[in-house]
């Protein structure tokens, strides 16, 4: 079969995504892009926001006018949360967030019979680590590496626990031997993602944490990059610190989760620290990775945030000096205690969000101007304006350089300047 998968939301996801791709390809299905025609389109939805739900209703319904007859599938935290809902749009095979290769087996029972199938357990009732095969397409040039599901945190405006279930991790072991593979598959950058990383080996038997983890895989790596998803302020300790600065291959960037810079609204968000302990973290990171791109996460607008608490946090980030902010609107999640709370007007969230992006993209513009006269190596994915290629460099930012031929390749990179939010530079012999 021809077969299109289209994919929504975090890394989590995309990882979820290759493990398909690479079992429907060992299969002898021919994987097509989602914009042309195929026998079955594969929707791996997301449901972190209002706007991720509606995005993924979008898609199933381009699905099914992109080819009425072909057989529509539909997988991922929307379809785990709202079933009914995704059921009320005539898809022919529901998935959830969990066994993944009995959804594709399904997937083909449901092209032979035409019939439609619900496969959504309960997430919260989950207690195994579903080990999916590593890698994906060869076109990449960086793989994902699912180490852990599952969150147990409850943030009171977040129904990810509720899709996921509970924290699940991959064993060490299994991990080195999944990293060594993805090497010999020709990949240069391997991304340790989860749900909840920070959380890894909570599970499993013995004492070792995330710092154990990554030194492994950083071990079984080789050659190849290693970069973490997004860490927990609890996660990043003196010990943790000197460990990571000794590998040589972790890439400097840290997706340091914040949330909002006001101790206030972190307690209405039932979040694990304050804006004391955050400071310590990110302080150790630059201690220890003076180079290091520091990135969060920001939501503004949360239930009963005032203007003062809203300035709080605006003064904060500005202190944290971040590489790059992912500025989000409050969305509200039905079933979560947020929901239940006084919530902010629209219009107020949305000025919010807009004075926050502002300074997002002033401090963003200030880290880009920090890299020019540096050189730094660039894995290079793509062609990007004519003559030029483009990649990220360990900091994750975006290089584009004059060349041809790039791709997968690995070449020091001097930056000359910055435009359009790009790193620009020349390769060096």
């Amino acid at each position: 079969m021809r077969i299109a998968i289209y994919t929504l939301g975090c890394k989590v996801n995309q990882y979820e995504t290759q493990a398909m791709e690479q079992e429907l390809a060992a299969q002898g299905h021919q994987l097509v892009d989602f914009e042309q025609a195929a026998d079955a389109y594969i929707i791996n939805t997301c449901s972190v926001t209002a706007v991720s739900d509606k995005k993924s209703r979008q898609m199933i319904r381009r699905a099914k006018n992109r080819n009425p007859a072909a057989i529509i599938a539909a997988c991922g935290c929307y379809v785990q949360t709202h079933t009914d809902e995704a059921a009320a749009l005539g898809i022919d095979l529901i998935g959830g967030t969990g066994q993944r290769m009995e959804f594709l087996h399904q997937l083909l029972a449901a092209a032979e019979e035409k019939q439609t199938r619900i496969l959504v357990d309960d997430a919260l009732r989950r207690h195994e680590f579903e080990i999916l095969p590593a890698g994906g397409q060869h076109s990449r040039t960086r793989a994902m590496l699912k180490v852990e599901d599952g969150c147990r945190n409850f943030c009171t405006y977040c129904i990810i626990p509720f899709a996921r279930g509970p924290v699940r991790s991959l064993p060490l072991a299994a991990a080195a031997r999944q990293t060594e593979q993805l090497a010999c598959q020709g990949y240069r950058e391997v991304v340790l993602t989860g749900i909840e990383i920070s959380s890894w080996g909570q599970d499993l038997p013995g004492q070792e944490g995330l710092i154990d983890l990554l030194e492994a895989v950083s071990a079984a790596a080789g050659t190849m990059r290693v970069r973490l998803g997004s860490l927990e302020p609890r996660t990043v300790t003196e010990e943790f610190c000197r460990r990571a600065s000794a590998l040589k291959n972790l890439c400097p960037h840290f997706h340091l989760s914040l949330q909002s810079g006001c101790d206030a609204t972190l307690r209405r968000m039932n979040r694990r620290y304050d804006t004391t302990r955050f400071t310590e973290s990110a302080l150790l990171l630059h201690r220890f990775f003076p180079d290091c791109a520091l990135t969060t996460d920001l939501i503004v607008g949360f239930p009963g945030e005032t203007e003062e608490e809203f300035s709080t946090t605006l003064g904060f980030i500005r202190r944290c000096g971040f590489a790059q902010i992912h500025v989000f609107p409050y969305s509200v999640r039905p079933g979560t205690k947020a929901a239940d709370m006084e919530q902010v007007p629209k219009n107020i969230k949305e000025e919010r969000a807009a004075r926050a992006g502002e300074v997002a993209a002033a401090l963003h513009e200030e880290y880009l101007q920090s890299c020019v006269g540096k050189t730094l190596p660039v894995l290079f994915e793509q062609p990007g304006a004519p003559g030029f290629y483009t990649g990220h460099a360990p900091n994750y930012m975006e290089v584009s350089a004059p060349g041809e031929n790039l791709h997968n390749c690995l070449r020091p990179v001097r930056i000359t300047a910055v435009e359009g939010g790009i790193l620009k530079g020349e390769i060096e012999p």
